[in-house]
């Protein structure tokens, strides 16, 4: 008894930190974009300043309905970037739901789409709508966040990041699928990056490297949706993560056959 007490203390205590270190890799990604988000907001701050005194010098009403509009623009940019970053910190939930990878993939993108261009990284989305996966949508955010994160730092400056979401209805997979146009991952080191504490990451002017944790999480993650990973990866060629995740319905439809006939 005692035993078996001890044993699921230990599972609950295991639990826990898992739990803690998925909140920790999540941070860790924010502050990869920390330098690239604040020079968005430099920016809307510098065309709202802009637009503002503009308005403030001309009186004619078509020109200061122009400096309102642009502000309002520049303010909603800043509204989505702050509220995106608050949803994709906040939330923890371990719910897994139907949800759409398209917007699934485009919430992600509006967190890391200034982080890419300032290291000239272009993006090709070949994102197909009305896919639904069974997923808990924070979570796969945080995949596809280190994904993405990783592919960049490999790219150094400039390269090709391709985005795909494909369905799969022959194998009951919704895939996504990140390729970067990197240095790719030699065929020794391909076989151990999903363990924890190996990184292929070799340290930056700080004398920092990778954890050696994301890769390992990632795997923790699709496992537990009862999906896949897959990685292929050529030196001087690149590099593509695939993820599987079961099928989902559109809210509504109860049925795959039902997804078919409302698509078709």
């Amino acid at each position: 008894m005692e035993s078996d007490r001890q044993t699921e203390e230990l599972i609950q205590r295991i639990s826990l930190l898992e739990e803690e270190l998925l909140r920790a890799q999540r941070l860790s990604s924010v502050g990869a974009l920390a330098s690239s988000i604040t020079h968005e907001f430099n920016n809307i701050l510098t065309t709202v300043i802009n637009y503002a005194k503009m308005g403030v010098r001309h009186k004619d009403e078509k020109t200061r309905d122009r400096c309102l509009d642009r502000i309002l623009s520049a303010s909603q940019r800043a509204a989505t970037i702050t509220t995106g970053m608050l949803s994709y910190a906040r939330n923890t939930s371990s719910r897994i739901e139907s949800h759409e990878l398209k917007r699934v993939v485009e919430d992600v993108l509006v967190l890391v789409r200034k982080d890419l261009q300032i290291h000239r990284v272009s993006v090709d989305l070949n994102v197909e709508p009305g896919i639904w996966a069974k997923v808990n949508s924070s979570q796969v955010q945080q995949l596809l966040m280190n994904l993405i994160v990783n592919a960049r730092q490999a790219m150094r400056e400039g390269g090709r990041l391709k985005i795909t979401v494909h369905d799969n209805p022959a194998e009951n997979w919704a895939e996504i699928s990140v390729a970067d146009s990197g240095c790719g991952i030699a065929p020794d080191k391909l076989q151990h990056i999903f363990e924890a504490f190996y990184s292929t990451k070799n340290p930056d002017e700080n004398g920092q490297g990778g954890t050696g944790l994301g890769l390992a999480l990632c795997r923790r993650i699709v496992e537990a949706h009862k999906g896949r990973i897959r990685v292929e990866s050529e030196v001087g060629r690149g590099t593509t993560f695939t993820l599987k995740f079961p099928r989902g319905n559109a809210p509504g439809l109860t049925s795959t056959r039902d997804a078919v006939a409302a698509a078709g």
